[in-house]
């Protein structure tokens, strides 16, 4: 519709198709100059693509790699909340035993050991030559009423140089708010068992007063009854010394024992070994086999000083290697 006063000369070539009839074929493009003629037709030529404008604000225009930049990696993708495990993977390769109580009890004295005792060690080499021929004439001539060990034999002696040294038979205390050290003046030896439950410490009672049958038959009772749980508490609570046997596992040479609080110092023992040594003669030097132990005192530091522990060491050495002096 043309507005009244406006030039209508303009739309004298105005047609039918103008208006939406059948469209007149495009015009063709300039010629360019012909390629050599070939057998086969040229393709038909691809339309080009028709321009949009952007609804962009202004800003850059993303790139088909700025979205790969934004996308998420594949392996940061994390799991459904309770998915279960892909197919063909590993079942959990352990299990898991909940600490009895007893096991609970064990591991805090001796982490409480550790953390409040400055441990300090000294080792030595005992001969057990003479000892192990003296406890072979002694089960001999006991006509199997006894059967002594040499851990029965060693407990003797770490009561004697207890005696003999009297501040490793000792612990350090707080008594009425007043910090003490405490000397005894018996030696009560706390002797480490094995048990299904865990380590246990059952005592001898003055052992420093008893006989080597009789501490033996002891520690066979207390033993027993403590493999099968049935000690009572005063009979593994206490003591004022403690040993620690691992002789009857032929591969443990040596190793160090944690003190068992309050007490002051832990004999560890190692297992019995053949070792040459010379011996000088009439006829000159020969080799010659001896029986050795190697032992390793743990000393609490804040009772025992170092030259003390080295003191005892020395006591339990010359008893030991002298067995005789036990009988007295």
């Amino acid at each position: 519709m043309v507005e009244e006063g406006e030039d209508i000369s303009a739309f004298e070539s105005f047609t039918i198709e103008d208006a939406g009839g059948a469209q007149a074929p495009p015009a063709e493009k300039p010629k360019e100059e012909a390629p050599e003629k070939s057998e086969k037709p040229a393709p038909a030529a691809t339309p080009a693509p028709v321009a949009k404008e952007s609804d962009s604000t202004g800003g850059r225009l993303e790139t088909s790699l700025d979205r790969i930049k934004k996308a998420p990696k594949a392996d940061a993708a994390k799991p459904a909340a309770g998915a279960a495990a892909p197919a063909g993977a590993a079942a959990p390769s352990y299990e898991d035993i909940p600490a009895s109580s007893m096991r609970k009890t064990i591991a805090q004295r001796l982490k409480d050991s550790m953390n409040q005792n400055p441990h300090f060690f000294v080792s030595t080499t005992l001969s057990v030559t003479k000892l192990l021929k003296l406890r072979e004439s002694l089960n001999a001539s006991g006509n199997g009423q006894y059967k002594l060990s040499v851990n029965d034999f060693l407990i003797k002696a770490c009561a004697v140089a207890c005696k003999k040294i009297p501040a490793v038979n000792s612990s350090w205390r707080e008594v009425d708010g007043q910090v003490v050290i405490r000397q005894f003046s018996t030696v009560d030896v706390s002797v480490a068992v094995a048990t299904p439950s865990g380590l246990m410490t059952p005592i001898v009672t003055n052992a420093d007063s008893k006989g080597l049958t009789s501490i033996s038959n002891q520690v066979k009772d207390l033993g027993k009854r403590a493999r099968d749980g049935k000690l009572k508490p005063d009979e593994y609570q206490g003591g004022t010394f403690t040993i620690s046997n691992m002789g009857m596992n032929a591969a443990v040479e040596r190793f160090t024992a944690v003190i068992n609080p309050p007490q002051a110092g832990i004999l560890a023992v190692g297992t019995t070994r053949k070792v040459a040594i010379p011996v000088e003669t009439e006829e000159g030097t020969v080799t010659e086999w001896d029986d050795q132990i190697v032992v390793t005192a743990s000393f609490d530091h804040k009772v025992v000083d170092g030259a003390v522990g080295g003191e005892w060491i020395r006591e339990l050495k010359k008893v030991v290697e002298n067995p005789l002096e036990m009988m007295l």
